[in-house]
Formats: structure tokens, C-alpha cells, sequence
């Protein structure tokens, strides 16, 4: 990975030797701050490390702060158009800020944000979307392209560092996977401050798993990326989950249990989908780095399973349990999900 400058965001460190960090926004009305609070220990427990949160209005800010105070991990607030909001999110106790120069106004608009931001020695991530692009660049590169993009983030870098702040990150999002990617590719080349990686407006559940996958994936591979978000038109924590399985898909980081299970075809002799359904129910918030493998037949069942940490490959009714390459029990169907997530959770209190 390229190694960026170090900011922290509460007590959570970015950049630098820091691990990838998974965020997401919440999807609630900020102003029911209860409702709020409760989806961020939601997400929390999922593994979310940063949650951002929409301030839109100044009737927001009395339920920030008691968001900010109440709140397990870090909150961002999310600003746009009114610097005020930014300033006063700082006063709050916000422990960053995300704004999108580009439709705050004003350079003096935006100086105020930076000097609430270095009083509150909070960072600023600097956003910057295709839809939300100067209109001089617009027109000078015949579209929000990502040169357009990359040329809009460096004007207000440059502008962040006249005033001598650096306490930085930036993000450069489209909805289109290909600009995104040749948008990051050419800021990561031109500056050192850590990069928040991520497809905006990325679409349903299916549709935005499969984008975000392909287009973070791309990135992170490349080494580029300190924090991820997953943008879904879905519950929040599903970005969570999409965001810990593509760090754990590229071997970046580990959290909870792997399961690995057969596409099934047919030499299928269960029915697999709901065992394989049930069980990652079960230990979905499982916080154990085990490798589970729930195999449907004897082609591959059997070998799969034992290089598995714990495994099940099922035959006609029955089962065989495997820990660590050993059979450790034969169990018939409608046991096999009991049994298989007993041994689960056994194994997990033995790390």
C-alpha cells in the first residue's frame, strides 16, 4: 500500500501504517438523535470503525453533539453549502469534518471551516464528486472527467495549504467505476495525504456490491486507499459487511468468520441454501477470524472442508464435521446447523 500521512479521527488512525479503515453514513433523520445512536452501535458492532453523519440544517446540531457524545466510534459530519454548519459541528465536538469545497462558496466561506477545524485540531476530508465540479473545469475539459475532478481536488488542496493546513483527506468519487478509478490513480500520484476510496451513488444492493467490489477492489490493489465506503441504496449494514468482505477478499484484513460454500449443482444431495443461510445468520456477528466451509456434495466437499479451520461437507441426509483436516462428528441433516454452529462458537472461545 502506499504509505499517506497520518491523520486520527477520534481515536482512530488513517494513513500511514494504519489498517484500511471500513466506514459508512447513517441513514436516519439526524434530528431523532436516539434513532441515530442506535443505528451507529448497529454498524458498530458490525465492524463500521467511522461513521458519518448528515448535518443539513442548524436544527441538526443539538442532536450532533449528543450523537458525538454517545457514540462508540468517531462521527464525521457531513456539511454542504452552509460553512456554518462546519463551524458550528466543530464547536460540537465533531471529530472530523466532510465537506465539498466546491459548493461552499466563498474561499472565505471555506477558511472559516479550516480555522474551526484546526481549533478543534479536527481533519477536513475534502470531497470532491463528478456531479459537484466547477463550472469553469467543466467546461474546460467538455464534462466532470477525471481530470476535471482531479484538477478540482488539487485547487483546493492547494488552497487548504496556503493557510498551512495539511490535517487532510481526500475523496474523488463518480458513479462510474472507470472514472473513479483513473481519478484516485492520478491524485494518489500527486499528493501524500491519505485517500477515502469509494463509488458514489453506486446503486441497489446487488448492483452497487458488484461496482464498489470491482472499482475499491481495483484501488486497494493497487495500494491505493486508507479508508473505504461502501455506497448502497440498501441498510447501512450492508456496506459495512461489503466493505470487511473486499478487505478480506484481497487478504487485508481480517474480521469475523469466512464461510466458504459450494455454488451447488446438480449432484446436490441437501438442501444447502438454507443450511449455508442459517449458519451465516447465526455468527454473523461473530468477531473470530475462522475459515468455515459448507460444502453440498463428494466432489469437493470433503477436501475443502478439511482445509478449513471448521467444516461440513453433507452427503445424502447426513454430515460430516471436519476441525482442522479431523472428522470430529457425523451428524444427520436436520442437526446439521445446530451442530455446526455449536462447534462454531466452541472453537471461537478457544482463540
Amino acid at each position: 500500500m502506499k504509505k499517506t500521512l497520518q491523520i486520527r479521527v477520534g481515536n482512530v488512525t488513517i494513513g500511514g501504517d494504519a489498517p484500511i479503515r471500513v466506514q459508512s453514513m447513517t441513514k436516519t433523520d439526524t434530528e431523532d438523535w436516539k434513532s441515530t445512536l442506535y443505528q451507529i452501535k448497529e454498524l458498530a458492532d458490525m465492524g463500521c470503525e467511522i461513521i458519518r453523519v448528515a448535518v443539513p440544517a442548524r436544527s441538526a446540531l443539538p442532536a450532533l453533539e449528543k450523537i458525538v457524545k454517545n457514540s462508540p466510534i468517531p462521527v464525521i459530519s457531513d456539511i454542504h453549502f452552509d460553512w456554518r454548519l462546519a463551524v458550528e459541528s466543530a464547536k460540537r465536538g465533531a471529530h472530523g469534518l466532510r465537506i465539498n469545497p466546491g459548493n461552499i462558496g466563498e474561499k472565505q466561506k471555506i477558511e472559516k471551516i479550516i480555522e474551526a477545524a484546526r481549533d478543534a485540531k479536527i481533519p477536513i476530508r475534502i470531497g470532491v464528486n463528478s456531479g459537484s465540479i466547477e463550472k469553469r473545469l467543466l467546461e474546460k475539459y467538455g464534462g466532470p472527467t477525471s481530470d476535471a475532478m482531479v484538477e478540482s481536488a488539487m485547487d483546493h488542496v492547494k488552497f487548504f495549504e496556503s493557510l498551512d493546513f495539511r490535517y487532510i483527506k481526500l475523496s474523488l468519487k463518480a458513479s462510474e467505476v472507470g472514472r473513479t478509478i483513473e481519478a484516485y490513480r492520478k491524485i494518489s500520484k500527486l499528493v501524500p495525504y491519505p485517500l477515502h476510496v469509494g463509488i458514489t451513488e453506486a446503486g441497489t444492493l446487488l448492483t452497487g456490491t458488484v461496482k464498489s467490489s470491482v472499482g475499491i477492489g481495483i484501488l486497494l490493489q493497487e495500494g491505493i486507499g486508507d479508508t473505504i465506503r461502501v455506497s448502497l441504496a440498501a441498510h447501512p449494514k450492508y456496506e459495512v459487511k461489503v466493505g470487511w468482505e473486499i478487505l478480506k477478499a484481497l487478504g487485508l484484513r481480517k474480521r469475523g468468520v469466512e464461510i466458504i460454500a459450494c455454488p451447488t449443482c446438480g449432484r446436490l444431495e441437501v438442501n444447502l441454501l438454507p443450511i449455508v443461510e442459517e449458519v451465516e445468520k447465526r455468527i454473523e456477528k461473530l468477531n473470530v477470524p475462522l475459515k468455515v466451509a459448507i460444502m453440498g456434495c463428494v466432489v469437493n466437499g470433503p477436501g475443502e472442508a478439511k482445509e478449513a479451520d471448521i467444516g461440513l461437507a453433507c452427503g445424502r441426509g447426513v454430515g460430516i464435521i471436519f476441525e482442522k483436516g479431523k472428522i470430529v462428528e457425523r451428524v444427520k441433516e436436520k442437526e446439521m446447523v445446530e451442530r455446526l454452529v455449536d462447534r462454531i462458537f466452541k472453537m471461537a472461545d478457544r482463540l
